[in-house]
């Protein structure tokens, strides 16, 4: 049997950080993840914002960037847009190689000093007086792991939650996706991500089209609700219709699910700490997950380290997990469902009045409350929902303007 402090189930950036982090906190770690490759297959666009990598204290590294993103561009339904770059709004992004940064992140783990087992398939967790018992499926037959303290960072399935009784997600919770990474693709600029709203392209969802370079994109969407249309069928009719995929040919797909309904309801227990899509820990109104999930990971792993010198695995130690979680990402992931069913509740017709008054902004030269003025020019009951969603997404600075 092999014995350690803390068990990571799971090597995606959330897992890999936890096992970083408790590892640099004089742990010692075992990084376990069922697949052969780690990165692979992805599950994901790839985006991410800058200010992100700042929070976690990495360096953007050219290896596993695949282009640098400096604007978006929305499409609404009737096929006008609007497009804000970093000189309007100081946001910057990436699109990342997964498949080479993930690796990245679980050498950094093995660097902190986290041993690393591949191939290995967690099976079974059991509870014991030390805390819990792995049985597991390695390339080298069935071995045991026992930890004090377990973190689960297996997937927005977590089956090793589900086996705690901690249920992590449910159909109802997730937004199904369909992605093809594809090359020949003619977007306007490889520096730009593009979105695209509409009923018809996918129901209470988007598509997107995220550049990597030469001519190659992520194509995809996510689409919510009852729908007699599966993910795979809406992005096929997206790529058939859309002019920038008109030529352009798929060298791989990627279908799956994605959590968009906030944190679970426990992401942390006696001896047990969640992180990543396990945990919830997922944008709810685009679906983004790579930084929140991260952050989930060094927050875990931080807790993990501490509790460890503490001798105390308490869910009442380690419900500074959580605290420590909603202040690393502003407490977001738990107020933006509500935000997420707002935007999910345009119609396509709204989109299109949203996108046309968009375009009468100057987003260099606006103020906050200017941008009520515009909001105001909108239908009565367009106006009120996109007031309660500023209130939602921007409380302080609405406040500020309204009182």
């Amino acid at each position: 049997m092999l014995k350690t402090d803390v068990v990571v189930i799971g090597a995606g950036p959330a897992g890999s950080m936890a096992a970083k982090h408790a590892a640099l906190g004089g742990a010692d770690v075992v990084l376990i993840d069922k697949k052969s490759e780690i990165g692979t297959p992805k599950r994901c666009a790839e985006g991410v914002y800058d200010e992100g990598f700042k929070w976690l204290n990495i360096e953007p590294n050219e290896r596993w960037i695949a282009q640098r993103i400096y604007g978006a561009t929305l499409h609404s339904p009737d096929g006008n847009s609007f497009t804000v770059t970093s000189e309007d709004v100081p946001v910057q992004g990436f699109i990342l190689e997964r498949k080479v940064f993930d690796k990245h992140m679980a050498m950094d783990a093995a660097r902190a000093g986290a041993k690393i087992m591949i191939k290995t398939l967690v099976t079974d967790i059991k509870r014991n007086e030390n805390g819990f018992i792995l049985s597991c499926d390695s390339i080298e037959g069935t071995i045991e792991v026992e930890a004090k303290i377990a973190i689960c960072a297996d997937g927005p399935e977590s089956i090793m939650a589900k086996k705690l009784g901690i249920n992590s997600t449910t159909p109802q919770n997730m937004m199904s996706c369909a992605q093809f990474e594809m090359c020949n693709v003619d977007y306007n600029d490889d520096e730009k991500i593009e979105f695209y709203l509409g009923q018809d392209v996918a129901l209470k969802g988007y598509a997107w089209i995220f550049p990597k370079g030469n001519g190659v994109a992520n194509v995809g969407l996510g689409v919510t609700g009852n729908t007699d249309k599966t993910a795979y069928e809406y992005i096929m009719d997206f790529i058939e219709k859309c002019p920038a995929t008109k030529n352009a040919q798929p060298i791989e797909m990627n279908i799956g699910g994605d959590p968009i309904n906030g944190l679970i309801e426990k992401i942390y227990d006696d001896n047990l700490l969640i992180c990543g899509d396990a945990a919830g820990q997922v944008n709810p109104i685009e679906g983004g997950g790579i930084i929140e999930g991260m952050l989930g990971g060094m927050a875990a792993g931080d807790v993990a380290a501490k509790a460890i010198k503490e001798e105390n695995y308490s869910k009442e130690r380690l419900h500074e997990y959580y605290e420590k979680y909603s202040e690393l990402s502003f407490n977001l992931i738990e107020t933006l469902p509500a935000a997420r069913d707002i935007v999910y509740s345009f119609t396509d017709d709204e989109y299109n009045k949203i996108i046309s008054v968009a375009n009468t902004i100057d987003l260099k030269n606006i103020s906050k409350r200017d941008v009520l003025k515009v909001v105001f020019k909108l239908p009565p009951t367009l106006t009120t929902k996109l007031i309660k969603l500023l209130k939602i997404v921007f409380p302080k600075q609405m406040k500020s303007i309204l009182f």
